[in-house]
């Protein structure tokens, strides 16, 4: 896997303190993508064993209280990323069943593959669906456009 960036510290993507992963990797392609550098699945950075263990650190990092982690791109839920997503999703978990995390896809919860829904099952919050130019509302909490659908999971 992929990423373009990953930010220690961001409190714009969820709720509270985060810390946030920018994958790369997007099969949906839609018009007015703020973020359209990440579609490309090799754009970026190499995602590492060291980048992983830095995000679990920066989350179990005691000076600074960060409420959990936010997966973002690209899509975390394409094919080329499954993988790498549920290995560290499911060591958040693991080592800090405190923290929840948020993960933003142009999939559609409804239409999910198998392997996807495995991923999803362990995130507190999804944001789905593509963003639509055509629908975007700079009011909108956590979403580009009205199509998208805000779900809290309770876990």
């Amino acid at each position: 896997m992929y990423y373009s960036a990953y930010h220690s510290i961001d409190v714009i993507n969820g709720e509270g303190n985060r810390c946030t992963l920018f994958v790369s990797g997007c099969e949906h392609a839609c018009k007015g993508c703020y973020n359209q550098s990440t579609w490309r699945v090799d754009a970026g950075h190499v995602f590492s064993q060291a980048l992983e263990d830095q995000i679990l650190n920066d989350l179990t990092d005691s000076r600074i209280f960060r409420r959990g982690l936010s997966l973002s791109g690209g899509d975390p839920l394409h094919p080329a990323n499954l993988e790498a997503i549920l290995k560290l999703v499911m060591r958040v978990k693991d080592e800090c069943p405190e923290k929840d995390i948020w993960l933003w896809t142009g999939y559609q919860l409804a239409d999910l593959s198998e392997q996807q829904q495995t991923v999803v099952n362990l995130v507190d919050v999804m944001i789905d669906g593509k963003f639509e130019q055509d629908k975007a509302d700079p009011a909108l909490l956590w979403r580009g456009s009205s199509n998208q659908q805000v779900y809290r999971f309770n876990r």
